[in-house]
């Protein structure tokens, strides 16, 4: 998670879990986000980096997968229920900032992001900054969305990222509800950008 959203995520940690998109607790739920990790994500094993990765819900879909899963949050109480899920896995977390995240020069398959970017200053840097971390080839995996008044619409993300370079696809996700664990009125979505 980040610093700029207004939110105490070690307080959240806790219960974090128990939002049905967070937690993935229900099969149903969890069996449509891992069908949209397998569309999303390489069908080989892969490097990923899941950046704001929470307690690492998507990160155990994606080892479950094999691949091999970098997870940084700024909150260490959400790594450490990261590393507790996913113990015995081929993953590994660290606490820091999606923005800038503790990587160093190390490149990746995929950049997976859910629900940070629009609580970020300067997202257009920041996008710019993910799609640097990738392999030649490599995917940008963005799940966004508007509630109310906080969020960043799919046009304006699509703008951020049609001048990386790479494939834009951009996917509703606002009618699928069993993502979210009910029907949604807001806008959800992703936007995968590939290098391929």
């Amino acid at each position: 998670m980040t610093e700029n959203s207004g939110v105490d995520w070690d307080a959240e940690a806790a219960s974090f879990d128990e939002e049905p998109d967070h937690g993935l607790r229900d099969p149903a739920v969890r069996r449509a986000w891992d069908d949209r990790l397998r569309g999303w994500l390489p069908e080989r094993a892969s490097d990923v980096l899941d950046l704001g990765c929470g307690t690492g819900s998507l990160s155990l879909l994606a080892a479950e997968r094999g691949h091999r899963v970098t997870g940084v949050d700024l909150s260490p109480a959400m790594v450490s229920l990261a590393r507790a899920k996913l113990a015995g896995r081929d993953a590994v977390f660290m606490v820091g900032d999606a923005a800038g995240p503790p990587v160093g020069e190390q490149r990746f398959d995929v950049v997976l992001v859910r629900h940070v970017l629009w609580a970020l200053p300067e997202p257009a840097r920041v996008v710019r900054r993910w799609w640097g971390l990738l392999r030649p080839g490599g995917r940008l995996v963005l799940v966004e969305g508007v509630w109310g008044a906080f969020g960043i619409s799919a046009e304006v993300l699509r703008g951020l990222v049609e001048p990386l370079g790479g494939r834009v696809i951009v996917e509703s996700l606002s009618g699928d509800s069993l993502l979210w664990g009910e029907v949604v009125d807001d806008e959800r979505y992703a936007v995968v950008v590939r290098g391929d």
